[in-house]
């Protein structure tokens, strides 16, 4: 969603600017509702998934944990032991 550039307006009285106040306060409140329900809708898991849902959320999650344990391996082996000694470099 691209901001709209509006034009300005002048305002001659203050009660024209608590107008103003007033549509602006509303907008925001009406964005934030809106904004709040995607987020909800977004993260909000399905109650009750069904058997192919909870099999295709095993082996992501599955997927997911075999490339953390190669990225660990990885990284071990290019930097040495992860509490800060070199594997290549041994203390006498």
């Amino acid at each position: 969603m691209l901001l709209e550039k509006k034009p300005t307006q002048t305002y001659r009285t203050l009660d024209e600017i608590r107008q103003r106040k007033e549509e602006l306060a509303d907008q925001i409140y009406g964005d934030s509702t809106r904004i709040s329900t995607l987020w909800n809708d977004t993260f909000n898991s399905n109650e009750n998934p069904t058997k192919g849902e909870m099999i295709a959320n095993l082996v992501s999650k599955g997927f997911v944990a075999f490339d953390a344990f190669l990225m660990v391996r990885k990284l071990m082996k290019t930097y040495g032991l992860i509490k800060g000694r070199s594997s290549k470099r041994k203390r006498k």
